[in-house]
C-alpha cells in the first residue's frame, strides 16, 4: 500500500447491517461514491490503486453513517438488521422494524431512505400501506 494513501480502518460489519444501513450510507455518502465510481469510469473500470484515495473516503464515510445509527438509534438498527439476518435478506418480510428505523434515523440523522429513480407519481415500496409479498395480509406497519 503506499505511503501517499490514507490508512483507513475496514468496516467490519456483516451483509445484514450493511443492508439495513445501505440507503442510509447513500444519503450521506452520495458525493463520496460519485468521486469513486468517476473515477473508476475514467480509468476504464481498473484503477485499483489510483481509486484507493477515494475508496478510502468512501469507507470512512460509510463507517461514520454506522457509528451515527449506532449511537442514536441501536434499538431500531438492531431489531431491523437481525430481523433481515433471520429472513434471508427478504426486505418485505421486514417492513415494521425498517420503518422505526427509517424514523428514528430521519429524526435524530436526518438521513431519509430514497429509492433512486423512483417515478414520482409512485409510492416507493417501503412506504406502501400493503405490499405485494408479505407474511401476512392487512396493513404492515
Amino acid at each position: 500500500m503506499p505511503d501517499d494513501i490514507p490508512k483507513v480502518k475496514e468496516i467490519g460489519a456483516t451483509s445484514a447491517p450493511l443492508m439495513s444501513a445501505s440507503y442510509f450510507i447513500g444519503d450521506r455518502c452520495r458525493a463520496f461514491n460519485d468521486d469513486y465510481m468517476k473515477c473508476k469510469t475514467e480509468a476504464n473500470g481498473k484503477g485499483e490503486l489510483e481509486c484507493l484515495r477515494e475508496g478510502r473516503k468512501v469507507t470512512r464515510c460509510a463507517a461514520s453513517v454506522l457509528k451515527d445509527v449506532n449511537t442514536h438509534c441501536f434499538d431500531q438498527f438492531k431489531a431491523h438488521w437481525e430481523c433481515l439476518e433471520q429472513s434471508n435478506h427478504r426486505l418485505w418480510q421486514c417492513r415494521k422494524p425498517e420503518v422505526q428505523l427509517n424514523a428514528c434515523v430521519f429524526d435524530k440523522l436526518g438521513l431519509k431512505k430514497e429509492i433512486p429513480d423512483t417515478p414520482k407519481n409512485v409510492t416507493p415500496v417501503h412506504l406502501r400501506k400493503e405490499q405485494i409479498y408479505a407474511s401476512y395480509s392487512g396493513p404492515q406497519y
